[in-house]
């Protein structure tokens, strides 16, 4: 996934949550910046696997404390949306006739 990708894919959940925020690709990664302070998302060295990203919300900056770890996007995605108390979306249901 490139930078580009992964930016594009933030700011599109971004809106799926409901969080007001503006993605941005910096030097070291990715910075999601909110009402609530900055988030960022850093690739994991391929050495460090099965990690493969790194997040830190500003509460854990502010704290002087290091970015978690996640193995895949998918738990990336799952922990920022935690962290910006984003809203889940409604569920689909399949019911029988």
């Amino acid at each position: 996934m490139t930078d580009a990708e992964l930016r594009n894919l933030l700011q599109d959940c971004l809106r799926l949550w409901q969080v007001t925020g503006r993605v941005t690709v910096t030097k070291t990664g990715i910075a999601i910046e909110t009402p609530d302070g900055i988030f960022t998302v850093t690739r994991a060295a391929p050495d460090l696997r099965p990690v493969r990203w790194f997040h830190e919300t500003p509460e854990r900056a502010a704290a002087g404390r290091p970015a978690r770890a996640t193995p895949s996007i998918v738990a990336l995605l799952s922990a920022l949306r935690n962290a910006m108390q984003g809203s889940g979306g409604s569920a689909l249901r399949i019911a029988g006739a």
